[in-house]
């Protein structure tokens, strides 16, 4: 059964110091250290839970005046999750497409000025990108085929504004439903992540 925004509510009450601005990215078809490659990337060592690489990807900011994003990842299934606390390299089409050669790409971001962005790429080619707060306005090869997914998510596609915001939680649900992935608050809390540095500027 499809989740929806609704189940990923707890994202922003259990993990405050991220949610307000964040990146999460799921790979198929590239390990940690592959994906690490083809951003460039610089190895730094590991990171025990999310609050961990939070203060690290915040202590990193301010070192090198933001040149530099600081990402934790770990392997779920036949995933590759990448998170990056403030960044948005994985929604970065120009960073994104050419990296997704060969692989399934699934991005959502927001910031803290509640602009976000949900990227799906297949090999290279962007199949769906939108703003989850406003996803009537979509574009990619295939701008609608996940339309009645989205509704019963929780997106908002009607005209009328929703009483209670859901588009970022909507978004790990429709993340969900491309990857088969879910993220949990202990996947969060109790992984080990490889981290690296990546150039952003």
């Amino acid at each position: 059964m499809t989740k929806t925004g609704a189940d990923y509510a707890w994202f922003e009450s259990d993990f405050p110091d991220i949610a307000e601005a964040y990146c999460f990215t799921l790979v198929r078809g590239l390990s940690p250290a592959e994906l690490i490659s083809r951003l460039e990337g610089r190895p730094e060592a590991p990171l025990q839970g999310i609050a961990e690489v939070a203060d690290a990807a915040f202590a990193q900011y301010g070192l090198v005046d933001g040149a530099r994003q600081l990402i934790g990842m770990t392997t779920v299934g036949d995933w590759t999750l990448l998170i990056e606390p403030n960044g948005y390299l994985g929604v970065t089409e120009g960073r994104v497409l050419p990296a997704s050669a060969g692989a399934s790409w699934v991005s959502h971001f927001v910031n803290v000025n509640a602009v976000g962005t949900f990227l799906w790429a297949e090999d290279q080619v962007l199949r769906l990108c939108f703003d989850p707060m406003f996803p009537e306005d979509r574009w990619g090869t295939a701008p609608d085929e996940l339309l009645d997914v989205m509704a019963r998510i929780g997106f908002h596609l009607e005209e009328e504004a929703p009483e209670t915001d859901l588009s970022s939680p909507a978004a790990f649900a429709l993340a969900e439903h491309l990857t088969g992935v879910a993220i949990t608050p202990a996947l969060l809390q109790d992984t080990t992540f490889s981290c690296a540095t990546v150039q952003i500027r």
